[in-house]
């Protein structure tokens, strides 16, 4: 039985992830030269789940069985959510490559609660959602954010109250302020990234984003 690595990577592609294989004298390598070079015209590859299995030619192959609506022709690309794929990798018998530092059961069981986010972010209906509230020794709070096909997008005008945070998402870092109004609009992966844009701390953004009703976001993701 031989015996080698499965792993995939992310892409510079949302969505766009790489499965492959390789012998385990040669993963170093190989994960060396797919993120420097990328692969099929595609960048920014990343590794994040490897494991060395006994017979991992046939279960590549399986693998691509598997996924094979998902791939992208003659490639090793796949359309995939890439925890899907790491809860099935992770299942197998063998010895876990990639993350070195995490066991396969704490791989599992984060790839199955992002999966879970992900579930319930997609039950969020595209359209408007607002914040309104006051906050003592600043004044009124007003945001306004748009959710397009799973992009949670603060609009330009919202308020951002200044952050004394010492950690701060990249969306909230990089956004352009002016006297606390946003100058342009912001996309994000979250509604509580989204209401760091607005509110300059962590939150729970179900329960801060109100629909046109003024019920919390939550509800979707209770039904």
């Amino acid at each position: 039985m031989a015996k080698g690595v499965l792993y995939c990577m992310t892409t510079v592609v949302p969505g766009l992830i790489k499965i492959g294989k390789t012998t385990k004298e040669n993963y170093e390598s190989r994960m060396y030269s797919l993120e420097r070079n990328g692969y099929s015209n595609v960048a920014g590859l990343k590794r994040y789940f490897a494991i060395e299995v006994e017979d991992y030619d046939e279960k590549e192959t399986m693998l691509d069985e598997i996924f094979s609506k998902s791939q992208v022709p003659n490639t090793e690309l796949f359309a995939l959510d890439i925890d899907l794929v790491v809860q099935l990798l992770s299942s197998f018998d063998g010895n876990q490559v990639f993350p070195e530092k995490e066991s396969k059961k704490k791989v599992f069981e984060k790839a199955t609660k992002d999966r879970q986010v992900k579930v319930d972010l997609s039950k969020i209906p595209d359209g408007k959602y607002h914040i309104s509230t006051t906050k003592k020794g600043f004044g009124k709070i007003k945001g306004t954010m748009r959710v397009e096909n799973g992009i949670f997008i603060v609009e330009k005008g919202s308020t951002c109250v200044p952050s004394k945070a010492d950690w701060l998402p990249e969306a909230r870092r990089s956004a352009i302020i002016k006297n606390d109004i946003l100058q342009e609009e912001v996309e994000c992966n979250s509604p509580s990234t989204a209401g760091w844009i607005v509110l300059g701390h962590s939150n729970n953004g179900w329960s801060i984003w109100q629909n046109e009703e003024g019920q919390f976001i939550d509800i979707y993701r209770q039904k």
